[in-house]
């Protein structure tokens, strides 16, 4: 899946890639508000073995935010299952020189719609921690709403943080996936 927006591509990751997520992946304020297997700092080995493990799943659930022909960040989601299974959380990540543009808001606009229909969610949502605003404004101009804070719910560099949890949520949903599916109970 491809999406064109006005700055910016959504395009599957490509090897190709490892160089330019490399160079803007090592930054300690991308890194800051990541989750701890995001590591810092990120090199060019760190670039090629996640690609090698992204690249080999059949179904990708990463994609590449393309600015000038070079991957610049990434967009993907998480799946859940069994009662949460018409549930995805969303998570990307921008290099510094291109935060503030509207690039990150475009893309979850882009992906959440495309996620609710190919999937027939009901849900999509997001965690982040409290103290990163900038991904709270992408998350409330495409649309999401916050609906907790859960307190001292996360550790980064030794620091215990607040997350908030945003959502956006469908009145009508999707076709809901058909029961008695590999693991189903029905």
């Amino acid at each position: 899946m491809e999406f064109d927006l006005s700055q910016a591509r959504i395009r599957p990751l490509r090897a190709e890639d490892a160089a330019s997520l490399a160079e803007h992946a090592n930054d300690p304020v991308v890194a800051r508000d990541l989750p701890d297997r995001f590591p810092h700092p990120y090199g060019l080995g760190d670039a090629h073995k996640w690609l090698s493990t992204v690249l080999a799943e059949e179904t990708p659930h990463v994609l590449a935010i393309e600015v000038d022909g070079a991957c610049v960040g990434t967009i993907g989601w998480k799946l859940r299952d069994d009662v949460e299974r018409l549930t995805r959380e969303i998570g990307y990540w921008i290099g510094t020189a291109f935060a503030g543009r509207g690039i990150t808001t475009e893309a979850v606009q882009a992906v959440t719609p495309w996620l609710v229909r190919e999937f027939g969610l009901t849900r999509v949502e997001a965690r982040l921690f409290q103290r990163n605003r900038g991904s709270a404004r992408v998350l409330e101009k495409a649309g999401y709403v916050r609906e907790a804070l859960l307190r001292r719910s996360a550790i980064k560099d030794g620091e215990v943080l607040d997350q908030e949890l945003w959502a956006w949520v469908t009145d009508e949903p999707g076709s809901l996936p058909e029961e008695g599916g590999a693991g189903s109970p029905w």
